[in-house]
C-alpha cells in the first residue's frame, strides 16, 4: 500500500497550535498499486461486463470469466503455465482460494497415450510447455491437457485449491478443499469443507463427499440440489452490489455522493 498526505508545508514557521489545527484538516487519500487483473505473456484474462473481480483479488494469464461470475478479495486464479482457467456462469471464487493449473504434469512424457514410436507427440492441440528447450508436458496421464475448468452455478469455498481440475456445473465446493490434477467433481455434488480430492479422482454426480481422502457421505435430496443453485446466485448478488460499491482509486465516490444527494443517476464507466 502507498499513502499520500498532501498539506500545506509552510505552516512550519507557524506556532505548534496552529499547525495542529491547519493538520485536522489536511487531505488523506489511500491507494494501492496492486493490480486484480495482470496479462502474463500476452495472455490477457477475459471478462464479461458484470463480472466482478474484487480489488485485492488476482487474475492473471489465460482466465475466462462468464457472464455474472465471481473472484472475491485475495482470491487468486493464475493461469501462467500455457493451460488455460475457466470460470462459468455464476459461479464464485471465494476469499483466498487458488485455481491454477500445472505446468508439468507428472510422468506426462511416459503415459501420453498420443506420443509417437519416435517419442515425440502427435497432438495437434497445442505445443505443450517448453523448459530448457524441451517439451516437457501436454497432457495428464488421462490423456486430457491440464486446463482447470469450473463449469455454471459453482461455489469454490474461501481458502480452498484448484489445480488442473474439472469441477462440473452445480457443484458446492465448501471452505478449504483441495482438488489436485486429473480429479473431476460431476454435477450436482457437495464437497464438505476440508475435503480433499486426490489426483484423478472421479466424484459422481448426485452426492455428498468429505473427508482426507474423501469419501462417498450420502446421495443429495432434492432441496439440497437446489439449495447449491440458490447459493450460487445469493452469490451472484452479493458480487453485484460489491461491484456498485467498489470505485477506481481516486476522489471519485465524493463526486458519486455528491450526485447521490441530488437524486442524480450516475453510471460507473
Amino acid at each position: 500500500m502507498y499513502y499520500l498526505i498532501l498539506f500545506n508545508w509552510y505552516t512550519i514557521s507557524y506556532p505548534m497550535y496552529y499547525i495542529s489545527l491547519l493538520l485536522t484538516h489536511y487531505y488523506f487519500q489511500v491507494f494501492t498499486r496492486h493490480r486484480p487483473k495482470m496479462t502474463f505473456l500476452n495472455q490477457k484474462p477475459f471478462q464479461t461486463n458484470d463480472t466482478f473481480i474484487a480489488p485485492t483479488a488476482s487474475v492473471i494469464g489465460n482466465v475466462t470469466n462468464w457472464d455474472e461470475s465471481s473472484v472475491w478479495y485475495n482470491a487468486v486464479v493464475r493461469a501462467d503455465s500455457g493451460f488455460p482457467i475457466t470460470i462459468g456462469f455464476l459461479s464464485n471464487v471465494q476469499e483466498g482460494a487458488v485455481v491454477t493449473t500445472l505446468p508439468c504434469p507428472q510422468n506426462a512424457i511416459d503415459t501420453d497415450p498420443l506420443k509417437s514410436a519416435e517419442g515425440t507427440h502427435t497432438n495437434a492441440s497445442g505445443e505443450g510447455v517448453v523448459v530448457s528447450r524441451k517439451e516437457v508436458g501436454k497432457v495428464l496421464e488421462t490423456g486430457f491437457s491440464p486446463i482447470t475448468h469450473i463449469g455454471h452455478y459453482t461455489s469454490i469455498g474461501s481458502g480452498s485449491v484448484l489445480t488442473s481440475c474439472r469441477v462440473d456445473d452445480l457443484v458446492d465446493v465448501g471452505d478449504k478443499c483441495t482438488i489436485l490434477e486429473g480429479a473431476w467433481v460431476e454435477t450436482n455434488v457437495i464437497l464438505e469443507p476440508g475435503s480433499v480430492v486426490p489426483p484423478y479422482t472421479r466424484i459422481p454426480a448426485g452426492g455428498r463427499w468429505g473427508g482426507n481422502p474423501i469419501k462417498f457421505l450420502g446421495e443429495l435430496g432434492d432441496v439440497e440440489k437446489a439449495g447449491i443453485k440458490q447459493k450460487a446466485i445469493g452469490r451472484g448478488v452479493m458480487a453485484k452490489e460489491h461491484a456498485v460499491e467498489f470505485l477506481p482509486v481516486g476522489n471519485t465516490y465524493l463526486q458519486l455522493e455528491e450526485l447521490e444527494r441530488e437524486g442524480k443517476t450516475a453510471i460507473q464507466g
